[in-house]
């Protein structure tokens, strides 16, 4: 890992990078017209509270691209057509035999949303609470109430680098990252992670009522109050309990989280995107565009969709000319691009009702509660215009369709759900790799870089 001082600017979000590119070595950025990390772990302002809640918005986002290009790919959702770089087809889809290395671009700082980039958003939020502490310019409550925000996205972040290395197990401590405690695995880190949630949302519960004491950017319109966060902790924290497997928990946490039965199936929070100084969404392609570097359907999600559902006709735009892209094992065809986004400015959500509801579903189906699984699923049966359930009530057969939902459901979104999903199930060889002649991975290894860092600790 690499210590960076962290500098905090009104235009750019306040950076605490933990890079893999050189583990070793130590980067002092010198700003004298910005403070450091150290005049604002020290009574800090409210205005410099203000531009460090800023900036782990900013961190918060930070995963998006690569985690949608990658794990989407893994699970076989799209493709990422890149002409230029044949590594995004070959790695990433395992062609051949290959297997993305430790040092690949996956874990680096171009690339690194899968690891580096939620440990930079994890030390951002670090640096949110000790400044809130330690502070008198605000009163209990606004620290309580910043700290679980700052927990809240913790917790999120922490979820990605655990499910993307998986059994290869994460940090949790890492705190001191010139010191960072040892791997744990991934059940150990998915407990810590819940405690994480819980403790956010314990310190919302002392913030009191309210509106939240600083200002959130649009992505938290309608849940910028105390309990509109407690809800996004909670639906955060039904994700998490669904990959503890504690469907009880999930039951619980959607109890206390913003799902509506009746409600807009997008309805969540989400990741805006704007014009400079800020960033496009990295996700939108001009319709149509004479491009060879896109995201495309894959071809398995076209052949297996449902006839007359409506999720199809509003997420897939069947190109004029489809984009080929040639491997070694062949060219790849890219029929429909992704046409869920109006503009290069339309936020991207990162948790929404849709997924709540089958979170609910997927509960009651593990615990054998068919009737209210059933009905969950019929919910999102019906707005994607396919009718009720018909099929058998067994679990085996309930969460065949739960997944099968969720496929079309949450398709694409950063979060890599349906590679994640089948892992969960031991479904990884349902994966068709026929149109790519490539592999499904399990896991990823830890970077070369949390490698070397040890090796040097240790001498």
């Amino acid at each position: 890992m690499k210590k960076n001082i962290i500098k905090i600017s009104k235009t750019v979000a306040l950076a605490f990078a933990i890079g893999a590119c050189n583990p070793l070595q130590l980067d002092e950025i010198q700003d004298p017209n910005n403070p450091s990390v150290g005049s604002v772990s020290n009574n800090a302002s409210r205005e410099q509270i203000q531009f460090l809640v800023t900036g782990l918005e900013s961190r918060h986002r930070g995963y998006v691209t690569n985690i949608s290009q990658a794990w989407n790919t893994f699970g076989r959702e799209i493709w990422y057509l890149n002409a230029s770089d044949p590594r995004f087809q070959t790695d990433w889809l395992g062609q051949n035999g290959r297997v993305p290395d430790r040092s690949y671009f996956g874990f680096g700082n171009t690339g690194g949303g899968s690891w580096a980039v939620p440990y930079q958003a994890i030390k951002q939020a670090d640096v949110l609470i000790t400044a809130a502490e330690n502070t008198s310019n605000i009163p209990a409550t606004s620290k309580s109430a910043v700290n679980g925000f700052a927990k809240t996205i913790q917790g999120f972040q922490f979820m990605i680098p655990a499910n993307f290395v998986y059994q290869n197990g994460i940090r949790i401590d890492v705190k001191d990252p010139l010191n960072p405690g040892p791997f744990v695995s991934y059940t150990e880190a998915l407990d810590a992670i819940k405690a994480i949630l819980d403790q956010g949302e314990q310190d919302l519960i002392a913030a009191g009522s309210g509106n939240f004491p600083f200002t959130l950017t649009r992505g938290f319109d309608g849940f910028n109050t105390i309990d509109g966060l407690r809800r996004v902790n909670r639906a955060i924290t039904a994700r998490l309990n669904a990959y503890r497997k504690d469907w009880q928990g999930v039951l619980t946490a959607l109890e206390g989280s913003f799902m509506n039965l009746n409600g807009n199936l997008n309805s969540g929070p989400s990741h805006p995107y704007g014009a400079s100084p800020d960033i496009f969404n990295p996700l939108f392609y001009v319709p149509n565009a004479a491009i060879n570097t896109i995201i495309v359907v894959h071809p398995s999600v076209l052949r297996d969709a449902t006839p007359g559902d409506l999720r199809v006709a509003n997420k897939f735009l069947q190109r004029t000319n489809p984009v080929t892209v040639t491997t070694d094992a062949g060219a790849l065809v890219g029929t429909h691009q992704d046409a869920r986004w109006a503009s290069n400015t339309s936020p991207i959500p990162f948790i929404k009702n849709e997924e709540l509801i089958l979170l609910k579903a997927e509960a009651h189906a593990n615990l054998n509660q068919s009737a209210q699984a059933i009905e969950a699923i019929n919910i999102i049966r019906n707005a994607a215009g396919i009718g009720n359930y018909s099929g058998a009530s067994t679990q085996a057969a309930l969460i065949d369709e739960i997944l099968y939902q969720r496929r079309y459901s949450l398709w694409a979104e950063p979060w890599g759900h349906r590679w994640i999903d089948a892992r969960r199930y031991e479904k990884l060889s349902e994966i068709p790799t026929s149109f790519d002649g490539g592999t499904i991975f399990t896991q990823f290894p830890h970077p070369q870089a949390e490698l070397s860092w040890d090796q040097y600790v240790g001498n």
